[in-house]
């Protein structure tokens, strides 16, 4: 076994580790020994010297993510067996070797007992991101174990952590492929397919958490005239398209972000003359818009990254829901999001009810959506629930 440096918890603050809790807050510490450093893996003890979790220190609030509440070595074995496990979800629930869709996460974070860890698959080329110090160290030892567990469904790995990593590490990391290498960006998502920006794109390079809901908005899309606001490369648009929209309008302040969009449009839709993109500020666009869209999408950046920031994010909420329900036609739907992991769904629905009681409009709730099943939510860390959704009716 490894002698790993040690944690010791104050008395009773070992309470929700044994609710199986994955972080250790920094004001449940008593001592630790003085030469941790960030990204260590560490043993946790209660204030009685039991052992209750193993997992990687780092520096905030969160002090240590655990990895597990065995008293274990993290090694090859370890990455080996989690990688597998979360393999063997995917596959039991019909995602990965599915022949039109080679698009989804493999791993996420907590969700997959692997806290400070996200991987997504595009074709054979997976973007692994790591939002901790201790997952960047051991990132070459998750590659090895990811293509041997993969068994050749994953060729090539951009590691993708440039921006995600805590920039006081100081770490000097830059983007790039650790196994292998591929210059094809393309991937298939439901039938259709795709550029990847995993190099300067957001998250890995695509929303793959709105592949269910992109469904769902193709079967409302038909001869409807569609505006997809804060488009990014266009998911929403082009499954707009396939469901036969009359018209699609894609939104967006990012230059880059509209390019890609017009380029997965071409994709898909090569000559289509029913899209239109727009780089412009999303409250501007809503400002100037006339009232004929019958079906608007509205899926912002996070409004908030921590909690500190929750009250103005609400008042963003409801300030952009206003403006969609001020331009939308009657009988329209709207399809409205937020991805703040600090905002929860009774926090996003108020912030929704009150631009609706501000707007005036008779608005019903057709469905209530969150993320999809290869982002999975451990169910003792509801933290991990952070995408919301509603979709309405608006009279």
């Amino acid at each position: 076994m490894n002698s790993y440096k040690s944690i010791y918890l104050k008395k009773g603050k070992e309470e929700s580790l044994k609710r199986f809790h994955p972080w250790v807050f920094s004001g449940a510490i008593n001592k630790m020994d003085e030469d941790i450093c960030e990204g260590d893996t560490v043993k946790v003890f209660t204030a009685n010297g039991d052992f209750i979790a193993v997992g990687h220190f780092q520096i905030g609030s969160i002090a240590v993510r655990v990895l597990s509440f065995e008293d274990i070595d993290i090694n090859e074995d370890f990455w080996t067996e989690r990688l597998s496990q979360a393999l063997r979800m995917r596959l039991a629930i019909g995602i990965a070797d599915n022949p039109e869709n080679n698009t989804y996460r493999l791993v996420h974070g907590e969700g997959d007992n692997l806290p400070g860890l996200v991987i997504d698959c595009y074709g054979k080329t997976a973007v692994m991101q790591a939002h901790s110090v201790g997952m960047h160290i051991h990132r070459n030892e998750i590659a090895k174990a990811l293509v041997k567990v993969a068994d050749g469904r994953v060729e090539n790995i951009f590691y993708k952590s440039e921006t995600t990593l805590p920039y006081k590490a100081e770490l000097g990391q830059e983007n790039g492929f650790i196994i292998g290498g591929s210059t094809d960006n393309t991937a298939l998502e439901n039938g259709l397919k795709f550029h990847v920006d995993w190099l300067k794109g957001q998250k890995t390079g695509f929303f793959v958490d709105q592949r269910e809901n992109r469904s769902l908005l193709e079967k409302y899309a038909k001869g409807k005239n569609v505006l997809n606001m804060f488009c990014y490369t266009g998911g929403f648009s082009f499954y707009a398209m396939r469901g036969g929209a009359n018209l699609v309008h894609s939104v967006d302040s990012s230059a880059k972000a509209i390019e890609l969009t017009n380029a997965n449009v071409e994709l898909n839709f090569p000559g289509d003359d029913r899209h239109q993109a727009f780089c412009e500020d999303a409250f501007k666009f809503l400002d100037n818009a006339e009232d004929f869209y019958d079906l608007i999408i509205l899926d912002p950046p996070a409004f908030a990254k921590h909690r500190a920031a929750l009250r103005n994010a609400l008042k963003g909420y409801t300030r952009l829901n206003v403006k969609a329900f001020e331009k939308i036609k009657h009988g329209g739907i709207l399809f409205t999001f937020s991805c703040s992991q600090v905002v929860t769904k009774e926090n996003f629905r108020n912030a929704v009810f009150t631009a609706a009681a501000i707007s005036g409009r008779n608005v019903r709730i057709l469905h209530q959506l969150h993320q999809p099943a290869d982002h999975p939510i451990n169910i003792y860390h509801p933290e991990g629930e952070y995408l919301k959704g509603l979709v309405l009716y608006v009279e």
